[in-house]
């Protein structure tokens, strides 16, 4: 499971950087890529909280899903109205992402690696990226509020 992730995750990230690097986006792979990034995201969190059933790593995980399924839906309605680039991705984003990833995969792993141990590492780095999804929620939040309130459609 590990190196399917793994492989998902280095691949999407070669296919973003190819993109951008060439300038050969689209607007149907705008869309698509953050769709498959946080289905790839969710159903991993998903199946630890299954395999590893406590609070310790149930709110977390309900932490981030709910994180990506809010940003999306004010993404998607900022965009209606015209303002996408008011919520557009932050440093503060990627840094989730990258801390994200690297704790799924140390989560998905667990054994020890080169005497390090992954899965206490991975445990820290999921509740850092939980943290940092909160923080750039609230980072986008603060960015569309002054927009949801003053416009008339609500």
């Amino acid at each position: 499971m590990t190196l399917i992730f793994a492989l998902a995750a280095l691949t999407d990230w070669f296919d973003g950087y190819l993109a951008r690097r060439w300038n050969q986006t689209s607007a149907f792979g705008a869309f698509l890529d953050p769709v498959a990034d946080k289905l790839m995201v969710a159903v991993a969190l998903v199946l630890l909280v299954q395999a590893h059933p406590t609070p310790w790593m149930a709110i977390p995980a309900a932490v981030i899903i709910g994180r990506e399924i809010t940003i999306s839906a004010l993404r998607e309605w900022m965009a209606e109205i015209g303002q996408r680039a008011q919520v557009a991705v932050s440093k503060i984003g990627k840094i989730k992402t990258t801390a994200q990833m690297a704790a799924l995969l140390m989560l998905l792993y667990r054994e020890p690696f080169m005497g390090l141990p992954i899965y206490p590492i991975g445990i820290i780095l999921l509740y850092i990226a939980a943290v940092l999804t909160l923080w750039s929620m609230m980072l986008y939040l603060r960015a569309a509020l002054p927009i949801i309130f003053n416009n008339n459609r609500i």
